[in-house]
């Protein structure tokens, strides 16, 4: 299983906090983080190099008018080594231990920084290891980054389920012929002329149950 890793599996909505730290209103928060995707999907699709990691700094900067200092894109920079588990975190790993299923962080960016996260969190202990798609310069929802999961967890895509709570990451994972889980507390129903979840959940270990019931 590749579970993703911000929102689905951490908290990542804690960031707000460091945002009022250095002065910027903690909404600005949420636009940074659309902004991190969306040009980091935008950078990817054109076939830029780099890490993910370097073109987040880039949105945080821009987001914030180009007003902070280092020091301060470093606190918050530094908010993604750790970030609180979501509270169905550690149900949902238990259940998949108990399941011998092998479940793998599936993340972008740094894979240091992602791993420090997950140390912080004490759900590393649940995981078979983490996945970066920083090697591809490939984001989600490329099939390509979908597929690299697959390869480094030594499993095929149509056994291979990836649960999120994003909506565009359900449908590039289906796209690329994955299995599919949807935790509904991030974005709700999936829009219409979206791939649709083979199973869904307000809660991530609903979710996981859910995906263990399915046949074979």
């Amino acid at each position: 299983m590749l579970l993703d890793v911000y929102d689905t599996t951490l908290r990542v909505g804690v960031l707000r906090e460091r945002f009022v730290d250095v002065g910027r209103p903690e909404l600005e928060c949420d636009v940074f983080l659309a902004r991190a995707m969306r040009d980091g999907i935008a950078f990817s699709m054109a076939g830029a190099d780099g890490s993910f990691g370097s073109y987040v700094r880039e949105a945080l900067r821009a987001t914030t008018g180009h007003t902070l200092s280092e020091d301060a894109l470093d606190h918050v920079m530094a908010g993604f080594s750790a970030l609180p588990p979501q509270p169905d975190a550690e149900y949902a790993l238990m259940a998949l231990a108990r399941a011998k299923v092998s479940v793998y962080a599936f993340g972008y960016g740094n894979e240091r920084v992602l791993s420090d996260a997950l140390d912080r969190s004490g759900l590393r202990t649940y995981l078979r290891g983490t996945i970066s798609v920083d090697d591809l310069a490939r984001l989600r929802p490329a099939a390509g980054a979908y597929h690299h999961g697959c390869r480094t967890a030594h499993a095929e895509p149509a056994r291979t389920a990836l649960v999120s709570v994003h909506a565009w990451d359900i449908h590039g994972a289906a796209r690329a012929g994955l299995l599919t889980g949807l935790v509904c507390r991030g974005e709700g129903r999936v829009p219409a002329t979206m791939e649709q979840p083979h199973v869904r959940g307000e809660r991530l270990d609903q979710v996981v149950e859910a995906l263990l019931a399915l046949p074979g």
